[in-house]
């Protein structure tokens, strides 16, 4: 019998990569998409896609969804407690790993990590320690599809934002970006692949910078 985990997801390509991987390994399969959806906007918290989109994501992939909601305000301890209490749920019915995108943050797994294993839970890391321009070009092989919905100013020019996140948009990055974003310097949302049994279909919309620094790329459900 497969071990059933959760797949923290975020709608972007990593989390997509990630679940992609998962079922090659042989003793696991995904009970739920877990996400963090930010109240006020309605949205996926850092993403700054539509609830919408998320929910149809999780609908062509087939799966359940968990959304834990959390003010734009939110502390850290705050963030803890809605997420402890959504992991309880699943602890509680024999679900005892948690699997992230993450590729090679050190100090990001070991939050990961010490925070689940005071529940009793585990972190799995699927794409841990792959080279993240080898995953940008597995990413657009492997036929998926993404968009990029918010750009850090700081790390990397806003007029990034709302392209495709394809070998042109990989190759038009500066030397010192991440080809796969890993240390914030964008985010996407995932609109097709061989995961999803059907296309996500959106427009794109207005772009609006926040906090004066972070640029979104609204996507509007079609």
């Amino acid at each position: 019998m497969k071990e059933r985990v959760l797949l923290s997801w975020s709608g972007g390509k990593d989390a997509a990569l990630a679940l992609h991987q998962i079922p090659t390994w042989e003793n696991f399969e995904v009970a739920a998409l877990l996400t963090t959806v930010t109240q006020e906007y309605d949205r996926i918290s850092m993403h700054g896609v539509r609830r919408v989109l998320l929910e149809r994501q999780a609908v062509s992939l087939g799966l359940p969804l968990e959304i834990v909601f959390i003010s734009k305000t939110t502390s850290n301890e705050e963030y803890g407690r809605a997420m402890q209490q959504a992991l309880e749920k699943y602890l509680a019915d024999g679900v005892s790993s948690v699997a992230f995108g993450d590729v090679f943050l050190e100090d990001v797994r070991k939050y990961r990590e010490e925070n689940l294993a005071t529940i009793g839970m585990e972190a799995l890391f699927p794409l841990w320690k792959r080279d993240t321009t080898e995953l940008a070009h597995t990413f657009i092989d492997l036929g998926y599809e993404a968009v990029v919905t918010c750009v850090d100013s700081e790390l990397l020019d806003g007029a990034f934002v709302g392209r495709t996140f394809d070998r042109g948009f990989v190759a038009d990055l500066p030397p010192d970006v991440d080809p796969c974003g890993e240390n914030g310097e964008f985010h996407s949302f995932v609109h097709a692949g061989p995961i999803f049994d059907n296309r996500i279909s959106y427009k794109r919309g207005e772009v609006v910078l926040r906090d004066g620094r972070f640029y979104y790329c609204d996507l509007i459900p079609v």
